[in-house]
């Protein structure tokens, strides 16, 4: 697998994993097996849920057919489609949790990062149909559909169609100053 390093540069030191990982598509299809995966949250609450469907399951045609029609041509060779959600209020009190998609979203990148860690193929994406998945996976009104996510082994990017072979690299990044300002929000920037 290509790392991120061979095509981005950092503006600042930064820890290397943080460069290499990135989002390629070309995956072999084949199995990989379940892990427990950790990521920090507001109150120690987890707000954050993840429900997968692994290839050759009962669920895979089910996550499968929520996909875009655009994300399935390379989805289609997944090992686990998994949605993350998150609960908009705390089991504790059940009191607003306004970090509810914050905590989803620390809780994505620390999958995403365990997973490129594990020689992985992470793949985030918005390319699905969130109104299906809430009635399909039967999730409560009381949580938020946040993202999906396809995850497999690598593989060929000949497998891509030729369009998509021509985008299985790194991209790079925005400088870190069109993100991060001092002070107030600056636009325009």
């Amino acid at each position: 697998m290509i790392k991120g390093s061979e095509i981005r540069k950092a503006d600042h030191p930064i820890e290397p994993f943080l460069i290499d990982r990135w989002s390629p598509r070309a995956m072999s299809g084949e199995e990989i097996s379940e892990e427990e995966r950790w990521a920090p949250s507001s109150f120690n609450a987890q707000q954050w849920r993840a429900l997968y469907a692994r290839r050759g399951t009962e669920h895979w045609q089910t996550f499968f057919d929520l996909v875009v029609d655009a994300n399935k041509v390379w989805a289609k060779n997944a090992a686990v489609l998994i949605v993350f959600i998150s609960r908009k209020f705390f089991d504790y009190n059940d009191e607003p949790s306004v970090t509810h998609s914050y905590d989803a979203g620390a809780a994505w990148e620390n999958f995403a990062l365990q997973g490129f860690h594990q020689g992985l193929v992470v793949h985030g994406m918005e390319g699905f149909d969130y109104d299906r998945a809430r009635k399909e996976l039967r999730i409560p009104d009381e949580f938020q559909v946040e993202a999906m996510a396809a995850v497999g082994r690598p593989g060929p990017k000949e497998s891509l169609p030729e369009k998509l072979q021509a985008r299985e690299n790194p991209n790079d990044r925005r400088k870190l100053s069109g993100s991060i300002f001092e002070g107030p929000f600056q636009a325009g920037k």
